[in-house]
C-alpha cells in the first residue's frame, strides 16, 4: 500500500477520550468517532480488525465449531418466548405496519430457534456454532473509545450437548482456545481467568480480564493460582480464593476481553429443543455460550502494547509488517531503490506500507511511523545505499541495524534484529 493513497491523516491533537487506546487509535487514523459509542473503522483499523477476526475464526474452527451468520433484526415474539423483550438494553423499532422488532444485542434465542429445526436426536449432538456479527446495545454511558460502545462486532459461540458432563468437557476446551487467541494477540501474559456469577445456571461463569491502567473493571487476583475473582464473588467468598482458600488482597484494573457461560436449558426449553436419550427418555438439551468482542480486543491490544510515541502492534494483528521509508524523496536513485524493494517485498507476499509522500519531512514521516506502530521500519537513504543496505528497526527497539538489500527478505522472515 502506498501511503500517499491513504485518505486518512494522523493527528498530533490528543482526543478527549478516557482511554489511551482510543486516543492512539484516533490519532493514528485507525478509527473515527461518529457519535458517542459508534465508530468507523478506517483502512488501517479495518486491516487490524480483519486480522483479529481471522485469528478467532481459525481457533474456533480448530475446536470443531461451524460458522454461521444470524440475522441482526429480530421479531418481538422470539424474545417474548424467553421473557427477555422487557430488557432495557435492547434497541426496539417498528415497521410501517406497527410490527415490533429489536436489533440483536445477543443471539441465544435466534440460534436456539434455528437448531430446533435440525436437532432431534442424540445422534445430532454435540453441536457448536459461532458467528462474527454486529451487535447493538443501548449503553447508558459509552466510554473509553472501543471499550464500551452501542454498536460493536462480537464473536459468539454456542454449544449444545446431551449432558452437563459433555458441556463441562467442551467448556474447558473453549477456555484453552480463548487463551490461544489471547496468546496470538500477545496479551496472554496480562490476561487472567476470572470467576464471575453463574446466575441460575451454574456456580460460576468466567471472564477473561486483561490488566491495564485504563481498565473499567476491578478484579481481585490470587497470586498463588493466578485466578481472578470479581467483586461480587470475592464478597461472597469473604476475600478468599475459591480454589486454594488463600486470602486475596491484590487488586488489578482490567478490561473484560471475553466471557463464557453455562446456560443449562434456559434457552433450549422455550424452543422445545429436546431429544430422547439412550434410555428413551425425553430431555432438554443443555447449552453453553462464549463471547469475544473484536473491537474491545483490539483496544486491549493497544492498551498493552504502546509507548510514549504510539502503538506497538504485535506481528499477527499489525495492519502491515513493514513500513518502508525512503529518506531523500528528491533523489532519483533512492526513489528507484525504494520502488524496487517495495515491489520485491510485495512479490514475496509481505504486507508493506510504503511512505512515498513527497510533501512530508523526514521527521514527520518517522513521527507517523512510530504512531502507527508497524512492527518493522525499513529506511532507504544515501548512507544505507552506499553500503548496499537498508536500515531496519523494530518498532519496540531503539536499535537500527544495517541489512544488505539482498538479505532483507531472509532477515524479515527470520524475525531477528
Amino acid at each position: 500500500m502506498r501511503q500517499s493513497q491513504l485518505f486518512i491523516k494522523t493527528s498530533k491533537t490528543i482526543p478527549k477520550e478516557e482511554s489511551k487506546s482510543a486516543q492512539l487509535l484516533i490519532r493514528g487514523g485507525f478509527i473515527d468517532k461518529l457519535m458517542a459509542g459508534v465508530y468507523s473503522f478506517l483502512p488501517l483499523g479495518f486491516l487490524v480488525l480483519k486480522k483479529i477476526e481471522n485469528i478467532i475464526r481459525e481457533e474456533m474452527i480448530k475446536i470443531g465449531a461451524q460458522e454461521v451468520l444470524l440475522p441482526a433484526l429480530h421479531p418481538k415474539e422470539i424474545w417474548e418466548k424467553t421473557d427477555r423483550w422487557k430488557y432495557p438494553e435492547m434497541f426496539k423499532l417498528k415497521d410501517r405496519r406497527e410490527k415490533e422488532y429489536s436489533l440483536g444485542w445477543t443471539h441465544e434465542e435466534i440460534i436456539s430457534f434455528v437448531l430446533s429445526k435440525f436437532v432431534h436426536s442424540v445422534k445430532d449432538l454435540p453441536v457448536a456454532v459461532f458467528q462474527i456479527q454486529t451487535k447493538f446495545r443501548d449503553e447508558l454511558r459509552s466510554k473509553g473509545g472501543l471499550l464500551r460502545t452501542k454498536e460493536f462486532i462480537m464473536k459468539d459461540l454456542y454449544s449444545f450437548h446431551e449432558t452437563d458432563e459433555d458441556l463441562d468437557r467442551y467448556y474447558e476446551i473453549v477456555k484453552e482456545a480463548y487463551f490461544k487467541i489471547f496468546e496470538r494477540c500477545q496479551i496472554k501474559e496480562k490476561t487472567f481467568l476470572c470467576l464471575a456469577s453463574g446466575g441460575a445456571f451454574s456456580e460460576y461463569s468466567h471472564e477473561f480480564q486483561t490488566e491495564t491502567e485504563s481498565g473499567e473493571d476491578l478484579i481481585y487476583l490470587c497470586e498463588n493460582c493466578k485466578l481472578g475473582v470479581n467483586k461480587e464473588i470475592i464478597q461472597k467468598e469473604k476475600y478468599q480464593c475459591p480454589q486454594c482458600k488463600r486470602k486475596i488482597s491484590k487488586t488489578l484494573k482490567t478490561i473484560e476481553v471475553g466471557n463464557i457461560f453455562k446456560l443449562g436449558d434456559r434457552f433450549t426449553k422455550p424452543f422445545n429443543l429436546k431429544i430422547k436419550n439412550k434410555e428413551g427418555k425425553e430431555k432438554f438439551i443443555v447449552e453453553g455460550c462464549y463471547g469475544i468482542g473484536l473491537p474491545r480486543l483490539m483496544a486491549a491490544i493497544v492498551e498493552v502494547h504502546h509507548d510514549e510515541r504510539g502503538i506497538l502492534w504485535p506481528k499477527e494483528v499489525a495492519p502491515f509488517l513493514v513500513h518502508l521509508i525512503p529518506i531523500e524523496m528528491t533523489e532519483k536513485k533512492i526513489i528507484n531503490s525504494a520502488e524496487k524493494i517495495y515491489k520485491n517485498l510485495l512479490r514475496k507476499n509481505f504486507e508493506v506500507l510504503y511512505d512515498d509522500r513527497k510533501e512530508k519531512s523526514v521527521g514527520e514521516r518517522f513521527y507517523d511511523a512510530d504512531l502507527i506502530g508497524i512492527p518493522y521500519r525499513v529506511v532507504v537513504s544515501k548512507k544505507t545505499l552506499q553500503k548496499e543496505c537498508v536500515g531496519v528497526k523494530r518498532r519496540d527497539s531503539k536499535q537500527e541495524k544495517l541489512i544488505k538489500i539482498k538479505d532483507l527478505i531472509k532477515f524479515l522472515k527470520s524475525g531477528k534484529i
